[in-house]
């Protein structure tokens, strides 16, 4: 492995941590409409477990609410029952030919859980970003302990890395701010920590 190789490497685990955070806020219940928020949810289609997105099409007309359009009408009140025994909390209802999901306005207790669960998902990536940058120092040291790379090459790979992870950081902050302010959240403090997160209301 050249130093080339490693900070690539870890740039591609720096991007599909940052997909994740993403996908793990998307899925919150934060009281708006957001399709992303059915995605763990599996439909017994067949025998066959399958997202609620490859059975139809999902579309918010309202803030708070989801639509879901089945391309099988058959297939509506497995979806109506796969939502409603989630651990969501959703209560949907159908007409046999689309799925109606309105998000309730979140309870104290819910908005606090939110905020708790939020700096979790943070601090998780937090974590995936520390060991990923681990795992390239400890690529790029070897290189240099084995005498593959001169001690020059070590620093410039290292601080190469250590530009890009800051980048990853700055992406993942952005997609924090930005989804938890459209899911009707104000995050308060400096770019370059959480800070405090006051809820607003949907």
């Amino acid at each position: 492995m050249t130093t080339k190789e490693a900070i690539a490497a870890g740039k591609t685990r720096m991007e599909k941590a940052v997909e994740d955070f993403r996908k793990e806020l998307g899925t919150l219940r934060t009281g708006r409409a957001n399709a992303s928020i059915l995605d763990a949810i599996r439909v017994d289609y067949h025998g066959t477990p399958m997202p609620v997105n490859q059975l139809g099409t999902v579309t918010v007309p309202e803030a708070t609410l989801l639509v879901i359009s089945p391309w099988d009408p058959s297939v509506v009140p497995l979806i109506d029952k796969a939502i409603r025994t989630s651990d969501l909390g959703l209560n949907p209802t159908n007409d046999g030919k689309v799925v109606r999901v309105p998000m309730p306005a979140p309870t104290e207790e819910r908005r606090k859980d939110i905020v708790k669960h939020l700096h979790k998902v943070l601090e998780n990536h937090r974590t995936a970003v520390r060991n990923i940058r681990r795992d390239v120092k400890e690529a790029i040291d070897k290189l240099e302990k084995d005498k593959k790379i001169s001690q020059d090459e070590q620093k410039r790979a290292l601080d190469e890395f250590v530009r890009r992870q800051r980048e990853g950081n700055s992406r993942a902050q952005v997609v924090f701010f930005g989804d938890t302010l459209r899911c009707g959240f104000s995050v308060l403090g400096k770019k370059t920590s959480v800070g405090q997160i006051v809820i607003l209301g949907p």
